[in-house]
């Protein structure tokens, strides 16, 4: 174990270490029957979960307080260039949260204070070998750990959930999908909205035939909201003392520090990220995927905008916007369709038969539009808000029965549920596996600038060669799968 010392300019919170401790132990003691007694492998639901979390300063931070029934810290005020909790933090209500990992001591601060009792880490290999009380792991570092983590944590037998996407190739998802299998261990990846009522509507709808057969589909999003079609910075700034380096790094090629890549920007850099169709299509396009009933395309094209992304920054950043089309065969009874992806503001033209005045996105900062024979479907980033467009065809539409199960929870606290009656996740890798693959095929198309004829099955372009580089790049000297 290895125990980060705080900032001497971080004030620690009002409430004491012995008062917390007190009040965790105290919540602890509802625990019916200990693991031992029943056998490894399987955690009844009387019991709490002893939850790891990786990459803990952005939205990992949020998973492990939503698993452990606590409120998010929330940065309040600037002392001395510190943050210091708005609140002081309250015993956990749900799961165990044992250990913390994460290669930066400030971005994290917030979170280990939230979490005084849990040992603290940065090099999760480290916190693997040796903390094994750990039952399941929430990774949320950059896109290209994912599965190195992942897959030393399923090989250990360890429950994981994992931010979206998956993983950062194709490759990758291929091998954590046969690793979860495996090992039979519980999975869930990161896309919320696959949890939420919506994206059930829209799946009942089609199934039901509400809009008739779906040959088309438009989905659109803002993002990114981080630079992107930028040169690589040529300025070397110190190493932040409270951050390594070498192991935000893990697998990606060497190169020097900089703050254009960490904390927040990385999304855009290929070595670290997938851009924005990475980033949001996990989310967006999953009512498409599900509904449809889609595993790979045969065919991908993509167009994007070329100012400032010449040669050399092409092979380092993804474009400032996209469009990606991708064609799907026919599926059981189910006709060919149609998927076309927009980002960067980019939107898909208006359709006939929609409202004057009527927006696309009705709020959301992303959306999809299905057109089906019989009418369309328009709903928000997370499959939310879904509605039969004309809004008359909606109100004169007779629902079918709710015939997929519903989930009464979050998403996170759903896999935790999982773990405990040893059940699969609603988005295991099973699922999220062959559609981060379909999605990640989308930044092949970018990258060469090629329509690509694609073998999903030996994951392989059978027309352009050399986009089959970006399929399995190697990794850093030192790591592997």
């Amino acid at each position: 174990m290895q125990d980060l010392p705080r900032k001497k300019s971080e004030k620690k919170p009002k409430v004491t270490r012995r008062a917390f401790l007190g009040a965790a132990t105290a919540a602890a003691a509802f625990s019916i029957v200990p693991r031992h007694v029943l056998g490894q492998g399987f955690t009844p639901p009387s019991e709490k979960l002893n939850v790891a979390g990786i990459g803990v300063g952005g939205m990992g931070g949020r998973n492990i307080c939503e698993i452990a029934g606590v409120r998010h810290p929330r940065r309040y005020g600037d002392t001395d260039n510190g943050f210091t909790l708005e609140e002081e933090p309250q015993p956990p209500k749900g799961e165990n949260i044992v250990a913390l990992c994460d290669v930066d001591d400030e971005y994290s601060a917030l979170i280990y204070d939230t979490f005084p009792k849990a040992n603290k880490y940065r090099d999760y290999r480290k916190m693997l070998e040796t903390q094994k009380d750990i039952d399941a792991l929430v990774i949320a570092t950059p896109d290209h750990t994912h599965a190195v983590i992942a897959m030393a944590a399923m090989q250990l037998g360890k429950h994981v959930y994992c931010q979206k996407p998956m993983t950062r190739t194709i490759y990758e998802a291929r091998m954590l999908t046969e690793a979860a299998r495996k090992y039979k261990v519980i999975t869930q990846m990161g896309n919320q909205g696959h949890s939420g009522e919506g994206v059930r509507l829209i799946c009942e709808w089609i199934w039901d035939g509400a809009i008739g057969d779906v040959r088309e589909v438009h989905a659109y999003t803002n993002r990114p909201v981080w630079p992107q079609a930028i040169a690589r910075p040529e300025d070397r700034p110190a190493v932040p003392p409270t951050l390594d380096w070498d192991l935000f790094l893990g697998p990606a090629p060497e190169r020097p520090y900089h703050p254009a890549y960490h904390p927040f920007a990385w999304r855009g850099w290929w070595d670290f990220g997938t851009g924005a169709l990475g980033d949001m299509a996990c989310h967006v396009l999953d009512p498409v995927f599900w509904s449809l009933k889609l595993k790979y395309p045969t065919q991908v094209e993509a167009c994007f905008t070329k100012i400032n992304y010449s040669k050399n920054i092409r092979e380092e950043t993804a474009p400032l916007s996209s469009i990606v089309h991708f064609q799907f065969p026919q599926r059981g009874d189910m006709p060919p369709v149609k998927v076309h992806w927009y980002d960067g503001g980019m939107m898909p033209a208006r359709p006939e038969g929609l409202e004057p005045g009527r927006k696309l996105a009705e709020g959301d900062q992303s959306g999809v539009l299905f057109i089906g024979e019989k009418g369309m479907i328009m709903c928000g980033e997370y499959g939310n808000h879904p509605r039969i467009a004309p809004e008359t065809a909606m109100r004169a539409y007779q629902r079918p029965p709710k015939t997929i199960a519903r989930i009464n929870m979050s998403h996170e606290k759903h896999w935790v549920q999982c773990c405990k009656d040893n059940t699969p996740a609603c988005s295991n890798f099973d699922y999220a596996g062959p559609f981060t693959e379909m999605v990640l095929l989308g930044n092949l198309a970018i990258r060469t600038g090629e329509p690509l004829e694609w073998d999903g099955e030996n994951m392989k372009a059978t027309n352009v060669p050399e986009a089959n580089e970006y399929v399995n790049p190697p990794y850093r000297q030192g790591w592997s799968l």
